[in-house]
């Protein structure tokens, strides 16, 4: 049992900034060059955020084509993927996967609306530290910051811009649509220049 405990708090600190905010990564991680930034933006506004957005369509299998490396995320994490599930009280239940050296990791928690009666795309996520025992849970912001017409293509930040995850619902994406990702999150304030591909096998691992 102690060798399930430490596993799984191990797991948490290689996973625990997987599609999760940073409301303790502003604290630890400063900010890199400005290189990859838009000049022409000002960082004292929020990220703009997408509007109407629907949850049942939203959930499901999201792979991450790339991300902002934190002190929290595996450097060598492999085929990264998030599940969502939406219940019925309108919450979504949150699995996020990652493949260190063939080794799963895992963590789980749920996302909600931060205001019910708002229509913008900020969503509070829960983790639950560990995956397997449940009470220790961390609050972050999901912002998502762009999703096509279509739910196949998606950006996720939060307000301090310093955490980003690029999304896809398939684990390898075109590289011209890639750059146009990379480019609005350019216009949203993003600093890209330390933006980091997610390598995606092929065969992406099973269910």
């Amino acid at each position: 049992m102690a060798k399930k405990v430490m596993e799984g708090v191990k797991g948490l600190f290689l996973l625990v900034s997987l599609l999760s905010s940073s409301m303790f990564m502003c604290v630890l991680c400063s900010r890199g060059s400005n290189f990859g930034l838009n000049p022409f933006y000002q960082l004292d506004s929020e990220p703009t955020v997408v509007k109407g957005l629907d949850l049942k369509r939203y959930a499901g299998r999201w792979y991450e084509i790339a991300s902002l490396p934190t002190s929290f995320q595996p450097k060598d994490g492999e085929d990264t993927r998030a599940t969502y599930t939406l219940k019925e009280d309108g919450t979504l239940d949150v699995l996020n996967e990652s493949w260190v050296k063939g080794k799963r990791i895992f963590i789980k928690g749920n996302a909600y609306k931060a205001d019910p009666r708002s229509d913008e795309a900020k969503l509070k996520l829960k983790l639950f530290v560990p995956p397997f025992f449940p009470i220790f849970p961390l609050f972050g912001d999901y912002w998502v910051l762009h999703l096509d017409a279509d739910y196949q293509y998606a950006i996720v930040g939060e307000p301090s811009r310093t955490s980003l995850f690029i999304l896809s619902r398939q684990s390898r994406i075109d590289d011209k649509i890639y750059k146009q990702l990379v480019q609005k999150a350019v216009d949203e304030g993003y600093d890209v220049s330390k933006l980091r591909k997610t390598p995606q096998s092929k065969t992406p691992p099973p269910q």
